[in-house]
Parts: C-alpha cells; structure tokens; sequence
C-alpha cells in the first residue's frame, strides 16, 4: 500500500507540473481572438437559421398558392365547359390542357421573378463587396422555384380533374368537382393562412368564396356565350 502512494503524488506532482507549463501559454493566446470568432459564427449561424426557414415557409406558401391556383384555374375551366357540353372526355381534356399551359405558365412566371431578385441580391453584394459566394447559395435557386410552382400547380389541378374522371353522370360530376375543389381550397386556404401567420378560419373561408366565384363566373359566362352562340 505504502509503496504506491508515492507514485500517485509522483503523478499528481508530474501532472501539476504538465498543466503549469506547456499548455497555459497557449490557452492564454488562443483564449482572446476566440470568443469574439464564436460571438460571430453563432450570429452567422443564427442568421444562417433565419434566414433558411424563412426561405422555407416563403417556398412553402409559394407552393401552396400554386396548387390553389392549379385548382381553381383548371376547376374553373372544367366548370366552364361543363356549362356548355356534357360530354365527359372533353371536360378532362380540357382540364389537361389547363393543367399543362397553368403549369408552365406559373413556372416561367416564377423563374422570371426569382432570376430578377437574384440579380438584385447579387448586384447589391458586389455593391457591398461581400463575400458573394457564401451568400450566393443562400439566395433563392430560380430553377428549383419554377420547379417547385410547377409541380404544386399540377398537384392542384389534378384535383378537379381526378374528381372528374370517376364520374359518369354529368350532374354528379359538376357537384363531384364543386365539392372535391371546395374540401381542397379550404385546406390550402388554411395551410397558407397558417404559413403566412394569418387567421386560418377566416383566410379558407376567404379562398374558398373566392374560389366559388371564380367557378361561378367561369360557368355564368361560359354558358352565356354558349347559349349566344348557338342563337347565332
């Protein structure tokens, strides 16, 4: 017993020893630049954050408006031709097309409008003389944005359009449509209000009355010059 205290004081004493010497020093110059290099990763990082999901609840809601706005287009135009024919195949097929020209549409119309803040936001850098490529891929990528708005509006068009397969009768098919894009367009209304920190009741409530008159016009008018046109 007695003979191994000695070597644990030994070893504490060499130890003493080791932390007094060599690494003090070092601890003393790398402490001061530190905390300020810490300071400032932590607020990058937190803008970094912020920034991201921000980014994120903005792509977010851009593709939940993108999918109401495939819904209600292509409801829209289905209802209108409804007003006028009752044969089912042309009703999808115009859905289809609605869907396929929406579609494109809204990605060419995102892509142009992301490519310009881009632009912006980079000119502005240079300005600044950031550092313009960290920041750089922060900014919005215009390619995953047309894609983005692309697919939401065809997730929402086939909405109506898969509502109207499935029905033979012309009626039911109308109400079928009516009813599917109603259910939609209160959870869309509602998950963009939510998104956009908005109240979610009053916001779907919103869409969807919206969304009733825009049906409703599309049909009025629709079967108006239909019936005009068969007069003349």
């Amino acid at each position: 017993m007695a003979s191994t205290q000695p070597t644990t004081h030994h070893h504490h004493h060499h130890q003493s020893l080791k932390e007094l010497k060599p690494t003090n020093p070092p601890k003393d110059i790398e402490s001061q630049p530190n905390p300020k290099k810490e300071e400032e990763q932590q607020e990058e990082e937190s803008i970094g954050l912020v920034v991201d999901y921000s980014k994120r609840a903005q792509v977010l809601r851009a593709a939940v408006l993108g999918a109401n706005d495939g819904l209600l287009s292509t409801a829209s135009l289905m209802m209108g031709v409804g007003a006028v024919r009752k044969d089912a195949k042309i009703m999808i097929l115009t859905g289809f097309a609605g869907l396929v020209a929406g579609a494109c549409s809204m990605a060419i119309g995102e892509f142009v409008s992301v490519y310009s803040q881009y632009d912006i936001e980079v000119s502005q850098m240079k300005r600044e003389g950031n550092e313009t490529e960290t920041r750089k891929e922060k900014l919005p990528n215009p390619f995953k944005a047309a894609l983005a708005s692309a697919i939401s509006f065809v997730v929402g068009a086939l909405v109506p359009l898969l509502g109207a397969c499935f029905v033979k009768d012309y009626k039911v098919r109308l109400g079928v449509v009516v009813g599917v894009v109603s259910l939609a367009l209160l959870g869309f209304g509602a998950l963009g209000a939510v998104l956009g920190k908005a109240p979610p009741v009053k916001s779907s409530l919103r869409v969807l009355f919206g969304g009733w008159l825009a049906m409703g016009i599309t049909f009025g008018l629709t079967k108006a010059i239909g019936s005009a046109s068969v007069e003349l």
